[in-house]
């Protein structure tokens, strides 16, 4: 809505990965652990997180993450915005960290938030998915 402060506030997945839309149609699970990374942005400088988040959505994969996609705060509260990746296990998780701390393009991502300062915290938490299990006769 043109001239609307909360139009500025809108939760939208900037990408959600084929296998995420996959993974809700079928029961058997390809990834073992999500990594959901819960940011407290500055809702002052969304569109700067927003730009950073988009710079990940080429650079995860490429470093070996299951990008499931990143959001944006929506409605209700306007400083917290999700980002999921996966992982075959927490030793690939490991892996992909060093390869990202070696990434030309991710150190940038990485100092364009330091520098901007629209990342106010951030949290990670290890998901496993819950697997359907017919029940015994």
């Amino acid at each position: 809505m043109a001239g609307d402060d909360n139009a500025s506030v809108s939760t939208e997945a900037l990408e959600i990965s084929p296998k995420l839309k996959s993974m809700q149609q079928t029961e058997r699970y390809s990834m073992t652990i999500t990594c959901c990374i819960r940011y407290r942005i500055d809702p002052y400088q969304r569109d700067e997180f927003a730009e950073y988040a988009r710079k990940w959505l080429s650079i995860i994969p490429a470093c070996g993450g299951e990008l499931h996609g990143y959001w944006l705060p929506h409605e209700g509260t306007n400083d917290i915005a999700l980002a999921m990746i996966s992982f075959a296990s927490l030793s690939e998780y490991e892996a992909y960290r060093a390869r990202l701390r070696n990434d030309t393009d991710g150190a940038a991502n990485f100092e364009m938030a330091h520098a901007q300062k629209f990342i106010l915290s951030e949290e990670r938490t290890f998901l496993e998915p819950v697997a359907h299990h017919e029940r015994a006769a």
